[in-house]
């Protein structure tokens, strides 16, 4: 018998871009589009099944020897030959930087396939609305991107709050797009000049926004207080979110020790404090596989066969057997065994 993981580093050095089933892309161009933010333009292999505009990949590298992963939104439209994701480099983000520092042309990078929600209807409706702030606005470039392509002619508002128009992300491209095509009204929101854009001021920018069906992507904060708007007004058309920052955790209290037993690697750790299971292993010398580490990309989710556990974002206790958990969003609540 052969392990598939040493097929799979044959296949790769044979080609880094042959694998059995994973997608592999190859870098093709990187585009500096802010002083601290890439497209990077990558060729997918044959695994690759496509994505729909708005969704989002896990991308996995390789640092000082470790896999990490990372998720990222598509800047690319559906249907396109070459997949962008675009990048902004965080400050103290290990991941951004070294994307940015040392992802070179030719490089190839792992991804999963796309994945989310927050995609167009396959009917568009007669007036929306794309609102973004900061590198939010990557998933609402490519529905964007999309329209255009599908020759959309009725009414589409692009709003985008960022810094300065330094910091105006794909902005040589909106002012393309919004010369040439009518549909298209274009509205950039400095907050260096005007502040934030915060509820009053979109009512005042938008007047129809009660009609308006919207798509948003942005801050956490931020995007609760439209969604807190669109609640308390009883605005009738849709509100599509999509977060790129962590929902807001309930304050758990530190439970009592448990013991955790890891049944794939046999290692068992113990718990304390209130932190997640996550951060718990990482603390007891465990590495489990993980990705955004705020409960969105799935990378590090688990089943706990026994136990019981908190999630720190709804608050919900459950001790259901054979129960699929996110090992950054949950915490002990009794000794656990987990296939991990």
């Amino acid at each position: 018998m052969v392990r598939s993981s040493a097929i799979e580093d044959t296949l790769t050095a044979l080609h880094p871009l042959l694998s059995l089933s994973q997608v592999r892309a190859r870098v093709e161009r990187i585009v500096d589009e802010t002083p601290d933010t890439k497209t990077f333009v990558l060729r997918p292999n044959a695994h690759w099944q496509g994505a729909c505009s708005g969704q989002f990949v896990r991308v996995q590298i390789e640092m000082d020897g470790r896999l990490v992963e990372r998720v990222y939104s598509l800047s690319s439209p559906a249907g396109a030959k070459r997949i962008c994701i675009t990048v902004k480099r965080q400050d103290g983000g290990q991941v951004s930087t070294h994307l940015h520092s040392r992802l070179r042309v030719g490089d190839v990078l792992t991804l999963s396939q796309a994945a989310g929600e927050f995609v167009l209807p396959a009917v568009l409706p007669a007036q929306m609305l794309l609102l973004s702030a900061g590198s939010g606005i990557t998933p609402v470039m490519a529905m964007l991107r999309e329209l255009h392509t599908r020759r959309y002619q009725a009414d589409v508002l692009f709003v985008y709050m960022c810094r300065n128009a330094q910091d105006m992300i794909f902005g040589a491209e909106l002012q393309q797009l919004q010369a040439t095509w009518p549909a298209l009204r274009l509205v950039a929101h400095f907050t260096g000049e005007h502040g934030r854009l915060d509820t009053t001021a979109l009512q005042a920018l938008v007047p129809d926004l009660a009609q308006r069906a919207t798509w948003m992507c942005g801050p956490g904060a931020w995007m609760d207080s439209i969604h807190a708007l669109w609640g308390d007004a009883g605005f009738a058309a849709p509100l599509h979110s999509e977060r790129f920052a962590a929902a807001p955790r309930i304050t758990a209290e530190a439970g009592a020790p448990a013991a955790v037993v890891c049944t794939s690697t046999g290692k068992t750790f113990t718990t304390s404090g209130s932190d997640a299971l996550l951060v718990q292993a990482e603390r007891a010398g465990l590495a489990p596989k993980h990705g955004c580490r705020m409960g969105i990309c799935a990378s590090c989710q688990c089943t706990k066969t026994i136990g019981t556990v908190q999630n720190l974002v709804t608050g919900d206790i459950s001790s259901a057997p054979n129960e699929t958990i996110r090992l950054c969003i949950s915490a002990a609540r009794s000794d656990l065994t987990l296939i991990l």
